[in-house]
């Protein structure tokens, strides 16, 4: 699939790095013990290989995050460029590739933003976005949704709703909702429009009963990600736009995992009908070559600090070579029209492709998705949608890695989520290695 040359490619290497790794790297989310990590020797736009030579489609873009696909000639040529002239600087000095960085990100925004706070990634954004909603509120909740990821530092944790949350609940002034979700409703709704209208109906309900001169912000993920790709039905964010105005608090909108072409926008805000207060950011503005992200602030927070000062900063806030690699990624989406490739790819190749998976198996209960963002929610049994078990998401991985596709799973689910330059031909041999996989697993279930 690719031109590298795999004669420089050392098994030993992959074997030291290994060992190595299971010496002395501590992995996030895991007990240490059971852990056999895949060693990645290297990639190029949608593929990586191992140290064996192995090539595997990356439909995982790693963390949701290599949206410009690997090893991206303009933006390692703009980190390569911006190391030759400042490698680091403060964040209280101005910096040209800074603001360069700023000034896209603005661009792509539109125009109810003003300025941009770089962060190192997408908890800490979350963090600050949170801070500047208190003090701009004098208030103290933060409202977030049960189905959610927002990040693995203090604040950012608790806002989350699923199980990581439960033993790091140490911050302060938060509290959870049911968002909508009209696959596995909450409200008991038997259509898109009455899940909204329900969800809606909750989420004004639990902020007058919390108090709403005592909530100074709504934390939503546009499309909540790793809970399962959950777009919203009509209606819903423009809704919760309306109940943030009437009870004066802070809309913001998480764009970490769904940002810069994901969905096939460059925010997947801008197809909702909906302008939040502040917009969170990382993963995709640079595909993650260096560490980085930040928070988009509407003029009316950012006056707030005109005068008063922000009690935050952080020490390579605005790195350069992070900037360059924010501004190397812009241009090259903008320039080979990437965002475009991902929408298209989502309408023409994934979600019919994926439509005609869930047709062909059993196991798949729901498709959901836009760009090259998808979730196949899969089920022991299609009328009461009762989840598949653990062993067969593990059954399916395997089968997966086997036919050379690198996959992301999360509880009964898998998301198909390849970088947005991947292309149809990639896409159909995916689907293909989806469709022996499921063969191969719902036969053995048979059994």
């Amino acid at each position: 699939m690719t031109d590298f040359d795999f004669s420089t490619v050392s098994r030993a290497d992959g074997e030291r790095a290994f060992d190595l790794d299971r010496s002395h790297v501590f992995h996030s989310w895991s007990a240490q013990g059971a852990l056999n990590p895949m060693v990645i020797a290297g990639g190029k736009g949608s593929v990586v290989w191992d140290f064996d030579g192995k090539e595997y489609l990356d439909f995982s873009s790693q963390l949701v995050n290599t949206n410009i696909g690997h090893q991206h000639p303009a933006v390692i040529d703009a980190i390569k460029r911006q190391a030759d002239v400042l490698a680091t600087v403060a964040p209280a000095h101005a910096n040209r590739t800074r603001g360069e960085a700023a000034s896209r990100i603005l661009d792509k925004l539109g125009g109810n933003f003003s300025k941009i706070f770089f962060t190192n990634g997408g908890a800490d954004a979350n963090e600050n976005a949170m801070r500047m909603a208190r003090i701009a509120t004098g208030r103290d909740k933060v409202l977030s949704m049960y189905r959610s990821y927002h990040g693995n530092t203090g604040a950012a944790i608790v806002a989350t709703g699923d199980w990581r949350r439960v033993p790091n609940e140490y911050a302060r002034g938060h509290v959870h909702f049911f968002g909508p979700f009209p696959y596995r409703s909450e409200f008991w709704s038997v259509s898109p429009a009455q899940e909204t209208e329900r969800a809606l109906h909750h989420l004004e309900r639990v902020i007058q009963a919390e108090g709403a001169d005592s909530i100074a912000a709504l934390l939503i993920e546009t499309i909540p990600g790793t809970a399962g790709v959950i777009v919203p039905p009509p209606g819903y964010l423009p809704g919760v736009r309306a109940l943030a105005d009437k009870y004066g608090i802070v809309l913001i909108l998480d764009e970490v995992m769904v940002g810069f072409g994901r969905t096939g926008e460059w925010f997947a805000f801008h197809a909702f009908d909906v302008v939040p207060d502040l917009v969170t950011f990382a993963k995709g503005v640079n595909s993650g070559y260096v560490p980085a992200g930040g928070v988009a602030i509407s003029p009316a927070i950012a006056d707030v600090f005109t005068n008063q000062v922000f009690p935050g900063g952080l020490t390579y806030s605005g790195h350069p070579l992070a900037m360059a690699s924010i501004v190397g990624a812009i241009d090259a989406m903008q320039d080979e029209s990437i965002i475009e490739n991902a929408r298209m790819i989502g309408e023409e190749h994934l979600g019919p492709g994926l439509a005609a998976l869930m047709d062909a198996h059993s196991l798949i209960g729901d498709v959901r998705g836009s760009g090259v963002f998808w979730a196949l929610d899969l089920v022991d049994d299609l009328d009461t949608r009762v989840p598949v078990s653990g062993a067969v998401i593990g059954s399916l991985k395997k089968e997966l890695l086997s036919r050379g596709l690198l996959p992301f799973t999360a509880d009964n689910r898998i998301h198909v989520v390849p970088p947005c330059v991947v292309t149809a031909n990639e896409v159909a041999r995916a689907l293909d290695i989806y469709d022996q996989a499921f063969t191969t697993v719902e036969n053995s279930l048979i059994r």
